[in-house]
């Protein structure tokens, strides 16, 4: 065993330790100080070409205590898991309906529950087998026959039925709102750049989150949508952080690293600090720099930022 290995081994059994102490819902790889930020990786934009067990190895090497990744079909489990509690990490959240338009499982069609709750129902499954407590659900695009008062309600009644099932395990539902200005998606720039997905305004979102009542649905608050769609980043943190449980970074525009565009991130990871948010921050952007240097700035800046937060 190398000293890293032994490094994170022995880090691992502090927080599971820890974790025994706490209850349940403790994880490891989470910070063991209040005053330190849980920061997270999406681990292919900041890591292209190697496979999901490499991505890990980078992503404990950078520091972090988490990380996301996409399909979780495409995945052994089990050896996943195994890699990522050698390492202390958390598998923060997975994707619980497939995709920016997952067609035939969408949220804005009621048309479209049953395929919706039947995709959750396996997506829980496999956050079991992942060990992981939060799935990232997508409204979908528009749909063209019904009124965006009908979709926003279909979304209201969706969410309720699909946080009553994750509910029964301990899951929290994430539903992520994202732009619909930017004339390309930086992460798929030859895709397509979602100008049809419907919920778009995290003010919308948190509505509709607020109409759910449930404490096993909340925002995914992706500060570069946020940004690009409606700004007032800090204050909407200030306001709605109760119904925020995750958090990704990345710049405007562009989606690079923090420091490259025009997102204040010392002040926002400060807000965030100040309102004492516990959740993953996760880095998901496409660095410019190298990609190792550019994570342990952000881990600096964040770190520095939590500090100033809770004096």
């Amino acid at each position: 065993m190398n000293r890293m290995e032994l490094h994170f081994g022995l880090t691992r059994r502090h927080l599971l330790g820890s974790a025994l102490l706490a209850g349940p819902v403790a994880r490891p790889g989470r910070a063991a100080a209040e005053s330190e930020p849980n920061l997270s990786i999406r681990v292919e934009p900041l890591f292209p070409g190697l496979m999901l067990p490499a991505q890990l190895e980078r992503t404990a090497a950078a520091g972090y205590s988490g990380f996301e990744f996409g399909e979780w079909r495409a995945q052994d489990a089990p050896a996943i898991t195994k890699r990522k509690n050698r390492l202390g990490l958390t598998c923060v959240c997975l994707v619980g309906n497939r995709s920016v338009n997952p067609i035939g499982m969408g949220l804005c069609n009621p048309a479209e529950r049953d395929g919706f709750l039947a995709e959750l129902r396996a997506s829980i499954d496999a956050a079991k087998r992942f060990e992981s407590d939060k799935l990232v659900v997508l409204s979908g695009f528009k749909v063209k026959h019904l009124s965006r008062a009908q979709q926003h309600e279909s979304i209201v009644e969706g969410l309720k039925r699909g946080a009553d099932l994750a509910s029964r395990t301990g899951i929290t539902l994430i539903v992520e709102p994202i732009n619909t200005l930017a004339k390309v998606e930086p992460l798929n720039p030859t895709g397509n750049n979602h100008a049809d997905y419907f919920l778009d305004r995290p003010s919308e979102a948190f509505e509709i989150i607020r109409k759910v009542d449930s404490p096993h649905a909340k925002i995914l608050y992706d500060l570069y949508h946020a940004q690009i769609m409606e700004g007032n980043l800090i204050e909407t943190i200030r306001e709605h952080h109760s119904r925020i449980a995750h958090i990704h970074v990345g710049d405007v525009p562009g989606r690079h690293e923090p420091g490259t565009g025009e997102i204040n991130f010392a002040g926002v990871f400060r807000a965030l600090a100040e309102v004492r948010y516990s959740g993953f921050i996760g880095m998901e952007y496409i660095p410019r720099a190298d990609a190792m240097k550019t994570l342990a700035d952000a881990k600096a800046l964040a770190e520095a930022a939590y500090r100033e937060g809770q004096v």
